[in-house]
């Protein structure tokens, strides 16, 4: 069911930006942070396990199309954009690198897309219900994901050794202070998922303009009323997402936020300011999740860095570490 947050979205982000721009972000690991070294903060975390992904391990594939705007082809060249549909492969996911973490948890979700454009382009995203990651950098989030280890004989994080990751990399804060200030999700199809990183969009004429997305509910976002959440079964997300598709697609329409001279676009920490102007670029439209078992989309390691014509990436280092953690990631599920 819907409910009321203690904060509105627009005042969260805003108090997600003013923290972002204070941060002092302090190495605190000897060495700079690379894709193995952060795969391997995640295991040191949640633990190994074969087959699973080691960060969004639990979750559900589904399909669906993307139709493009007119406001989508201003913007960009890319095929994507023709107001035609395009097949996208989707999957949902609860953050972490737990199969088995519970559901009903102010925990982050994931919706990452492939997008099947024409003559074998494709488009690939990883994105999840908080404005901003968990890190501004990779070495950050190295810091982030060490300070969390649990301790051998106690089997839990230290508390001391994440509070002082945080007091060096106040970044740390700020994607858990947005999940404290809203309720469990209700559904995945009923989240707000943004990309995080500034992307530039190209158009025709070569003009290029950097953006921020994300992909809004058209039916809005849903929360677990607050008496819900401890009766709610933890593995409760794909049937719900099964229930509500029998009735109708779930839409999300893709809101392109365009940034400004001065904006800063590549730290995943800092959303642009709420006033920017934005624009209605496509819609997806979510038809169908896969029955218990299946995992069609499991081959599929959703690297953010493939973008057709049209779409190119920005220059944040996040964005790039988290590509080269993916293949890692995916190159161990796959042989172990």
């Amino acid at each position: 069911m819907k409910t009321t947050l203690n904060m509105t979205l627009i005042s969260a982000v805003a108090a997600i930006a003013a923290l972002g721009s204070q941060a002092a972000l302090a190495q605190t690991t000897m060495k700079p942070a690379d894709a193995t070294s952060l795969v391997d903060g995640l295991e040191g975390v949640f633990g190994k396990h074969d087959g699973f992904r080691r960060s969004g391990a639990k979750g559900v594939c589904a399909v669906g199309t993307f139709t493009g705007t007119k406001d989508g082809k201003t913007l960009s060249s890319s095929t994507a954009f023709s107001g035609k549909e395009v097949p996208v492969v989707v999957r949902f996911s609860v953050g972490g690198g737990n199969p088995k973490a519970p559901e009903n948890a102010k925990t982050v979700r994931g919706m990452a897309l492939q997008f099947d454009l024409p003559k074998g382009e494709q488009w690939l995203m990883a994105n999840i219900n908080t404005p901003v990651f968990s890190a501004a950098s990779p070495d950050s989030f190295q810091a982030f994901l060490d300070a969390r280890k649990p301790d051998p004989e106690t089997k839990k994080p230290n508390p001391e050794k994440i509070a002082a990751a945080t007091a060096a990399n106040p970044d740390h804060k700020l994607q858990g202070a947005f999940l404290a200030s809203r309720g469990v999700p209700a559904s995945y199809g009923a989240q707000n998922y943004w990309g995080v990183h500034g992307f530039k969009f190209v158009n025709a004429k070569g003009k290029a303009t950097t953006a921020k997305w994300v992909f809004e509910p058209v039916g809005g976002e849903e929360f677990l009323a607050e008496d819900k959440v401890a009766g709610t079964a933890p593995n409760f997300l794909p049937e719900e997402l099964r229930t509500r598709l029998a009735a109708k697609p779930v839409e999300f329409n893709f809101k392109l936020m365009l940034a400004e001279a001065g904006d800063v676009t590549n730290n995943p920490t800092i959303p642009l300011p709420a006033e920017r102007k934005s624009v209605i670029a496509g819609k997806l439209k979510i038809k169908s999740v896969e029955a218990e078992g299946s995992a069609s989309c499991d081959g599929i390691n959703f690297n953010p860095l493939v973008v057709p014509k049209g779409v190119e990436a920005g220059d944040d280092p996040m964005l790039v570490a988290r590509a080269g953690s993916y293949a890692v990631s995916q190159g161990r599920r796959l042989t172990k």
